[in-house]
């Protein structure tokens, strides 16, 4: 996640993550280490699930909706007895009926199976963002700052407010700390889980971001396109 915007409030918090596939657990816990997040643990039934949380006490629970001794929206019923973590529910590719099981019991988000690393991590910050909430830092540019806490730009003297839409695509970006974020995964972020056909969109919030960050929107330095991938956003750091 790096440090352009400071997440170690985020990789300081406790995740638990349960799943009956050995190798999936394994990889995850890989990503998020690479990722700074130091306190993970892992189950891979609803019954290793209920003493791993008692005994851990993570400030995030992803679950998956199919365990072997059970199923996730039971899990989720068993620790809300006794705690209201955020939960994250992993779902079956296309099982919009586990989505809307998961939401109805009052989970915050679900991933559905397969899923990529840096949507893994989208979510789960996300989440915690959501749930533990912290100012959000400046963010420094060449020609600019940005104060995502007040969604303003400060340039030349001069302040310009940022529409919801540029705040969330201009954050989406500074959460990769300099790297590439695709054109799907930015247009998910804006517009939800049906983000196709949003790229002209896209495009048009990009050049209206650019005229507000850049000294010279024509010759963009912080806001690059990367041809035939997405975007990313320079700081300088």
């Amino acid at each position: 996640m790096g440090n352009i915007m400071d997440h170690s409030y985020l990789q300081n918090k406790k995740l638990l993550f349960v799943d009956d596939e050995p190798e999936l657990l394994k990889m995850v816990t890989l990503i998020l280490s690479d990722e700074g997040f130091g306190n993970i643990a892992t189950a891979g039934s609803v019954k290793e699930g209920i003493s791993a949380f008692q005994k851990e006490k993570p400030d995030l629970a992803i679950l998956d909706v199919m365990l072997p001794d059970g199923d996730g929206f039971s899990l989720m019923q068993q620790i809300r007895k006794f705690s209201d973590v955020p939960v994250i529910f992993l779902t079956a590719k296309d099982e919009a009926a586990d989505r809307l099981s998961g939401l109805g019991l009052g989970a915050d988000d679900y991933i559905a199976k397969p899923f990529l690393p840096q949507e893994l991590l989208f979510r789960i910050c996300a989440v915690l963002r959501r749930c533990y909430k912290e100012d959000t830092p400046l963010i420094k540019l060449e020609g600019c700052t940005i104060d995502f806490s007040r969604a303003q730009v400060h340039k030349a003297g001069r302040i310009l407010p940022l529409t919801a839409k540029e705040h969330t695509l201009l954050e989406t970006l500074a959460r990769s700390d300099g790297r590439i974020v695709t054109v799907d995964a930015l247009c998910e972020a804006l517009w939800g889980d049906n983000p196709f056909g949003y790229e002209n969109s896209l495009n048009a919030h990009v050049r209206r971001i650019r005229e507000k960050i850049e000294t010279d929107p024509s010759k963009p330095v912080s806001l690059i396109t990367v041809k035939g991938l997405g975007y990313k956003l320079n700081t300088g750091k």
